[in-house]
Parts: structure tokens; sequence; C-alpha cells
């Protein structure tokens, strides 16, 4: 892989005169691209510099918090990975924010990366989840939650958890939450990430509400949960559940 970064070149530098406390002033300003590739020169001494820094982060990010038995990849309308990870969201948050979550959602373009076969390291974590997006809880009626399911649908599916719907003809019908319809007038506790509440992915409908919440990362969330299922004696992995179905 090969990365490039600029340098800073700057020309023509000129004194104002008469005033000594004044700083020289570049005339000219511009930036060259150099290419970094694996056969460029290393700095030895820069990299005992480094050395006790690169240590350290490869400690932890190369930490087993658990073992996946099947490749968890993304896809619509429904996978493993995408359920692992809003099942992670909905336990979480309501431990973190002593309620009872209804039902998380994420955003299927925020899932960067895939889980695969075998053990699962805390560096694995922050491929899938690289943003430092929060984990945050809004109670929406259950009018602004259809709202905010016609609008992901038109959009393709996302992963949820803790409820179940039919799409048809890119509209969700035949809405479950927690077993039982949809009602317009009932509220409900639903996780998203502070990027979604904020009106990211055109999600505006979810702006006007409060939001709780208490600086909680969705990737130490990951992390938390998959040491919980080891804990357990269980694999990091999740169930299709026909939690999505097309229907067109």
């Amino acid at each position: 892989m090969r990365y490039f970064t600029t340098r800073l070149v700057l020309a023509g530098f000129i004194g104002l005169l008469g005033c000594k406390t004044q700083a020289p002033q570049p005339t000219t300003v511009a930036y060259e691209g150099v290419k970094i590739t694996t056969e460029a020169p290393k700095d030895s001494n820069v990299l005992k510099m480094l050395k006790p820094f690169s240590d350290s982060i490869n400690k932890t990010m190369n930490k087993v918090i658990g073992f996946a038995v099947n490749n968890l990849a993304k896809k619509q309308p429904e996978s493993n990975l995408g359920n692992l990870m809003t099942d992670c969201m909905l336990v979480q948050a309501s431990a973190t924010f002593g309620i009872q979550a209804d039902a998380a959602f994420v955003n299927y373009g925020g899932i960067r990366s895939y889980i695969p076969k075998g053990e699962v390291t805390v560096g694995k974590v922050y491929e899938l989840m690289p943003f430092d997006n929060l984990i945050v809880v809004q109670k929406l009626s259950g009018k602004v939650l259809l709202q905010f399911l016609q609008h992901i649908t038109q959009r393709g599916t996302w992963p949820c958890s803790g409820i179940k719907y039919t799409v048809v003809n890119k509209q969700p019908t035949n809405i479950f939450i927690g077993g039982k319809p949809l009602d317009e007038a009932k509220d409900y506790y639903i996780v998203n990430t502070d990027y979604i509440t904020s009106g990211g992915d055109d999600c505006d409908m979810l702006r006007p509400f409060p939001v709780m919440n208490k600086g909680y990362l969705f990737r130490d969330a990951l992390i938390s949960y998959f040491q919980l299922l080891t804990q357990q004696g269980k694999p990091i992995d999740a169930p299709i559940e026909n939690r999505i179905t097309i229907n067109n």
C-alpha cells in the first residue's frame, strides 16, 4: 500500500523593515507531493523514538477478546454482522443508561470492515468502527419512529435489533417492536449513534428530540460486549432472524 503526504515549501522570506518584533513573512507558499513506500529509507533514530509507543499500541490492538465461529460481514437486508452490532447497542445502551431500550439501529455505511472467522482482537474492532461515534438514546413517538423507518428504507435497509418489519415497494410495513405492533401514539427508547441523531444520513426528523448521551463510544461498547459474550462462554456471532423481510 502506498501513502502520500505533502511537504510545505516556503520561499522568498522578507523582513519588515523598521519593525524588529515582526517575524519574517513568506512571500510564496507551495506544496509538493512526497510518496511514501516500503522502499523509502528508514530513520533508525525515529524508529527508536517511536518504539515504546508502537509496542504499547500493538500490545493493545493485538489483545484477543473473543472468537468468531463464522465470517461476519455486512449485507442487505440483514446480516450476522449487522445483527451482532445492533444487539450490542441494545444490550449495552440498556445497561449504561439504566433503561430498557426498545430498538437499535446502525447506519449501513458506518460499518467499515468485517470480522473473519477466528480470534477477534481489539484492533479488528477499530477497523470495524474507526470513527469516534457515540451510542445515544432518544425517546421517540411511534409516529416519528415510523418516519425514520420510512427514510432509511428508502435509502436501503439498515441493521436493527428489537424490531422486525417487512419492506414492500421500499416502504416498511407489518412493523413489530418487542413482539408487538408499532403504536404511533406510544413512546419508545431508540438507540442510535450521535452521528444519526444529529441529522447524519439526512435523518433530520431526529434532530428536534432530546438525546441521552453519556459519552459512550460505540467502539468501546463493542469491545465490552464481545468480552461479555466470551465470559459467558459464547462465540462472537449473531443469527439471521428475518428481522427485515423484502417483499416486492
